[in-house]
């Protein structure tokens, strides 16, 4: 196959703003871009000092051949690439997943227009508002609307001829209040267009005018005492001023804004879109990208606000955003909002957004369990700093009483799971009283002294429970055996949940509803549990053997072969001499029964 020669391409390409294209060998549209220097953004892609992303590469190595279209300004550039994406779908551009046919509200191309909702959308001349992605909201509005104005439901030609000739009478609809009478010239047209337009306002957000406006009628019909008109009017009024009242969440002088948020994962990312005007929510939905080139949160924003904006045929000049967009655009200003009521609305979207993520995010995971395993583990890697994925973690605990009875504990996670077969205790050898620096040293050292020797893999991630002390005896085990620079290992103080790192002076705290703390916390909960069973039965069991050794004759050694065979003192204050020959010899066992036959007789003395 023929080489591409870019450096050739390149020559024909202007320094202009424009949408590229890249093509296979195939001649198969793979990649749709948009550039305000189109010969800088396109020899980006071949310059290996920009560090492209692995993707990106295998697209680049694919490249037979460059088609590029020059527009006058960067927004056009973004428009284009929205619809041409769109339209030709690329392998390599984000995939905006988004199967619903949301419905819109119809005023529709007629004399006295109808209006309804629909999903089919028809290039008649009707006016079309929407789409509603809330549906239970869509209703509400047209039974608000039903309910304030009276407007026909059947599909009469109403005709100003038809109208005149009497070819139509009026129905149950008019008898019931719920039509004017249009179709028997009992509404005027120019009355029945008010109303539309009225309505129109409405549907756009503007109801403080309609609610103005119905006012200065109220107080006009009460000044000419026209009370049954009075009293229409401020029905009307009330049920328009409590639709208000429940749609605004911000003050009402912000107008006509658009609002976006972004929540991205790994592979995916969520955009939500707020319309507002006056103060009012009309329009909200969020919407699912997939990732193809690893495309950075402001790409996928940027790529977001051009579908929803087109799609929502949205002319606002202002977009509350939650980050800087490099879009120059004289006609549009971006808002970064950092306090007041611009940053509660971005604070809305973004909280809608999150919600969003989670709740797709649950229904992926729940079929499959691997996603979250991989989410899990990647974000775990990000908020410790790793290198690569925590598949293989260790967690240490010391336990003691009173320096007395030592014991160490290992808990093994895998995928972020126990892997409860892997668990191990240790019986301190090494350390005499109580201390745990030295407990955790020699551990940690038995430990990987036995992994390197048998050849097991090492874990990703060590978790030493405890603060700078525990992590720097640990440390000193690990560089003892030449492993400190292959795993990642942090230490975990219970206070205030610190996280500590070797030789750094400060703590890193993590949110504490972070997935990353709960498995960490799981962890230390589970060595800490694994530990204090083990070293209760330790302790237990040493002292039964303290009390066995007040008997003349028995010592540590025998009093602990005694319990190791027996199982109990009951067992052993119960056992006959040819029971009790089994483990010791003929005076000791004398001396045993001796001694709790002593032990019984005082003990019922002391009860008569």
């Amino acid at each position: 196959m023929e080489r591409f020669d870019h450096r050739a391409a390149l020559k024909n390409i202007p320094h202009r703003p424009g949408v590229y294209q890249f093509w296979d060998a195939d001649n198969q549209l793979m990649y749709i871009g948009k550039a305000k220097d189109l010969r800088n953004r396109v020899a980006s892609y071949f310059n290996k000092d920009t560090g492209v992303n692995g993707k990106t590469r295998v697209l680049v190595s694919k490249i037979h051949n460059i088609t590029f279209t020059i527009v006058d300004t960067e927004v056009d550039a973004w428009l284009l690439e929205n619809s041409m994406i769109k339209k030709h779908q690329p392998r390599y551009n984000i995939e905006l997943k988004d199967d619903k046919t949301y419905p819109w509200i119809i005023i529709k191309n007629e004399n006295f227009p109808r209006i309804y909702w629909t999903r089919r959308i028809v290039r008649d001349g009707s006016k079309y508002l929407g789409p509603y992605a809330s549906v239970s909201m869509m209703h509400t509005i047209l039974e608000l609307i039903k309910e304030t104005y009276p407007l026909r439901t059947c599909n009469l030609a109403l005709t100003r001829e038809n109208i005149d000739k009497g070819k139509f009478k009026v129905c149950l609809e008019y008898q019931l209040g719920n039509c004017k009478g249009p179709c028997q010239n009992f509404q005027t047209e120019d009355d029945y267009n008010d109303n539309i337009r009225e309505i129109q306002d409405i549907l756009n957000g503007r109801t403080g005018a309609v609610i103005r406006s119905l006012k200065a009628e109220m107080d006009k019909a009460v000044a000419d005492m026209n009370f049954e008109q009075a009293h229409r009017l401020k029905r009307k009024f009330d049920l328009l001023d409590r639709y208000q009242s429940k749609s605004t969440v911000v003050n009402s002088s912000i107008t006509d804004v658009d609002v976006f948020s972004i929540a991205s994962e790994e592979k995916y990312a969520f955009v939500n879109y707020l319309k507002v005007m006056n103060g009012t929510i009309i329009q909200t939905q969020t919407i699912e990208l997939k990732k193809r080139l690893d495309e950075s949160d402001e790409e996928l924003l940027t790529l977001a606000i051009s579908e929803f904006r087109n799609r929502y045929q949205s002319k606002s000049k202002e977009i509350i955003v939650p980050f800087e967009i490099d879009l120059d655009d004289q006609a549009i200003r971006f808002t970064v909002p950092k306090l007041g009521e611009k940053r509660k609305l971005l604070d809305l979207s973004q909280k809608n957004v999150q919600f969003f993520k989670k709740e797709r995010i649950d229904q992926y995971e729940k079929l499959n369990p691997e996603v979250r395993t991989e989410r899990l583990l990647t974000q775990m890697m990000k908020d410790l700093r790793m290198n690569q994925l925590p598949r293989h973690i260790e967690c240490f605990d010391n336990s003691n009483f009173q320096g007395k009875y030592p014991v160490s504990s290992i808990v093994v996670f895998k995928d972020a799971k126990p892997s409860k077969k892997d668990y191990r205790h240790f019986n301190v050898k090494t350390v005499e009283g109580p201390n745990d620096f030295a407990t955790m040293e020699e551990a940690v050292h038995r430990r990987y002294r036995r992994m390197l020797d048998e050849g097991n893999e090492l874990p990703q991630l060590i978790v030493i429970d405890g603060g700078k002390g525990q992590l720097s005896s640990a440390m000193k085990s690990l560089k003892l055996l030449g492993i400190e620079k292959q795993v990642t290992v942090i230490g975990i103080a219970k206070r205030l949940e610190e996280l500590y790192y070797p030789g750094d002076q400060y703590p890193m705290y993590l949110d504490k509803k972070s997935e990353t703390l709960k498995v960490i916390q799981h962890l230390r909960d589970e060595a800490h549990r694994f530990g204090i069973t083990f070293h209760r039965k330790k302790r237990d069991k040493g002292t039964l053997a303290t009390e066995l050794e007040l008997i003349e004759g028995i010592g540590k050694t025998t009093a602990e072969k005694l319990l190791k065979y027996f199982k109990s003192v009951k067992k052993i204050r119960e056992a006959t001499v040819e029971e009790l020959l089994e483990v010791v010899n003929a005076k000791q066992a004398k001396a045993i029964i001796g001694y709790f036959n002593k032990e019984d007789t005082e003990l019922k003395e002391a009860v008569l």
